[in-house]
């Protein structure tokens, strides 16, 4: 998989992150269920360009979606959207 050291998630954008999300198979909620002290709302607003979360946050969740993908897929969303 690809480790989020592969990609800056400073510059992955708000659709990229949605459309991650939504590769892996993954509803905000189950997010919030699988991701401790992360809420949707969270979610929500980075996907809406509206607010970032912090580095480590960023790459606990990037984390969550890559496992669930392969390497093609990971970058094809990060470096087109």
């Amino acid at each position: 998989m690809a480790g989020a050291d592969a990609h800056d998630l400073a510059d992955v954008s708000p659709t990229a992150w949605r459309l991650l999300r939504v590769a892996a198979d993954f509803s905000q909620r189950d997010v919030e269920r699988e991701v401790p002290n992360l809420q949707q709302a969270h979610v929500s607003m980075l996907e809406g360009g509206n607010r970032g979360l912090s580095a480590d946050r960023r790459r606990e969740l990037f984390a969550l979606y890559a496992a669930e993908l392969d390497d093609e897929q990971v970058a094809a969303l990060v470096e087109h959207f």
